[in-house]
């Protein structure tokens, strides 16, 4: 019994010297907040909403919805620690949205740091008529993945849209046949992310193998309360595989990244490549695989550094600096950054004779996705769907004053019902012109204006909901 008790007591200990640490995280979060936002006025707005949108350990989280599905706002919580080997964050987030549209999640980053040099206490003999203190020990800087750390993501998602559009299957899908629905999709599941720096030429490609395994659990419900007919009064199962039932499903996935950097920091690689499996044990017709291949070229005009572009691999979902450090300050003086991208993205389907790729994990052309990506924006949100797909994308960025800046992009895409059927002989084009926002940890905004497609215009905007940690977040279709 005595012992039981002092293991109580240790306990008791141990829970209020953590509770005494997080409250001084708030104390000192509250003292940085009161002292951005004390003098209200233009030019101070700017930091005192970083502190309100970003510190830590609380903060309001806020970001688009997949399109279609409003503006979200929210609370989120960010905890971290550093060990010996490993450095860990915590984030907890939920948020909803204007049409009552929600997403709630948990998520753990642990990097392994083994190599990192440990810092000590070395005691100082004092000479004769001085005084010296002990050195005190470093504190480890912000995490930037050019060492080869390596990156675990463990996860725990529900995301909930109630506005989902679906015209069809295929590239000649028509307008008339928009159909409206919700969904529902839980993951519970995690990633790694390992670089190789093993050999000087894999070095300098910046090479790292990904992984992944999920369990997602996917709802899809019919809407009648929207302009557009519910997707149950167009469609069956027949031409909406997965409409009458959403087995659970274990999803695997392996693949590679390279990000080059050359000629003189002013032109990136970034290639994806990955495969991916998707098995429903309850229901073989619903199993299948799937391979991407996502190469993006990107042209700095005036030096990779100086965009500002960074590997967010090391942040969490919300944060927009890794281990508790400073965010990003907002810019007010003229900062050039200008880039010239061009992107080819495949992505090929392979399922059974006896199988189906469920609708709602075909992956969607026009307007945006529902990851928030932008492609063939002239044309309405999820336009074009279909298990395989093409997209050629080139883009012109340019900062105009501070954290202003133009974007002009064109895309050509394509989808197709069967493999043999992608080619560049019927894509679909569009373009789009806009503003938008990269200010210090503040989320990307953009506002586009769309057009060149046949079916009229699109206006788009988007503030990206995830502040840079983007990795940590699982991916939806």
């Amino acid at each position: 019994m005595r012992w039981s008790w002092l293991i109580v007591l240790s306990l008791a200990g141990t829970l209020a010297a953590q509770e005494s640490m997080l409250h001084a995280e708030f104390r000192r979060e509250g003292e940085r907040a009161s002292d951005a936002c004390k003098d209200f006025g233009f030019k101070t707005l700017p930091g005192c909403a970083v502190e309100i949108f970003t510190d830590h350990p609380l903060h309001i989280a806020a970001g688009s919805m997949p399109a279609q599905n409003g503006f979200a706002l929210g609370g989120a919580f960010v905890a971290d620690k550093n060990t010996t080997n490993w450095r860990m964050t915590w984030d907890v987030d939920a948020v909803g949205s204007t049409n009552a549209s929600w997403r709630a999640g948990g998520y753990m980053k642990l990097i392994h740091t083994p190599n990192e040099p440990i810092h000590v206490i070395i005691p100082v003999t004092p000479q004769p008529g001085a005084t010296t203190e002990p050195k005190k020990p470093e504190k480890k800087a912000p995490i930037d993945l050019v060492h080869p750390y390596t990156v675990f993501n463990l996860y725990a998602q529900s995301i909930s849209l109630n506005k989902l559009y679906f015209f069809g299957l295929g590239n000649d899908s028509a307008l008339a046949g928009q159909s409206v629905f919700g969904m529902t999709q839980s993951i519970v599941g995690g990633n790694a992310i390992k670089p190789v720096y093993e050999w000087a030429a894999i070095s300098k490609l910046k090479l790292a193998l990904l992984g992944e395994m999920n369990g997602r659990f996917v709802s899809v419900r019919g809407d009648n309360g929207q302009s557009s007919p519910s997707i149950g009064t167009l469609y069956t199962n027949a031409t909406a595989p997965g409409l009458s039932s959403q087995p659970g499903f274990v999803q695997l996935g392996e693949g590679f990244r390279i990000e080059p950097v050359l000629f003189k920091d002013h032109f990136q690689l970034n290639y994806l490549g990955n495969f991916q499996q998707f098995f429903a044990p309850s229901s073989s017709t619903n199993s299948f695989l799937r391979w991407t291949a996502d190469l993006n070229h990107t042209f700095y005009l005036y030096g990779y550094s100086k965009s500002g572009a960074k590997n967010t691999d090391s942040s969490g979902p919300d944060e927009c600096a890794p281990n508790g450090a400073k965010c990003p300050e907002i810019s007010h003086t003229p900062n050039l950054n200008g880039s010239i991208g061009v992107r080819l993205l495949v992505s090929e389907s392979i399922n059974s004779a006896t199988s189906a790729v469920p609708f709602y994990f075909q992956q969607t052309l026009g307007g945006a996705d529902i990851d928030g990506g932008m492609a063939l924006g002239s044309y309405q949100d999820y336009r074009f769907r279909a298990p395989n797909l093409l997209l050629l994308q080139e883009n012109f960025e340019h900062s105009i004053w501070g954290p202003f800046g133009f974007k002009f992009m064109t895309d050509e895409g394509m989808v197709a019902l069967t493999r043999g059927d992608l080619g560049f002989d019927h894509l679909k084009h569009s373009f789009a012109a806009g503003l938008t926002l990269r200010a210090g940890g503040f989320p990307m905004v953009s506002l586009m204006f769309a057009w060149g497609g046949p079916e009229g215009h699109h206006n788009i905007f988007n503030m990206n909901n995830s502040l840079l940690g983007g990795s940590a977040r699982p991916w939806l279709d």
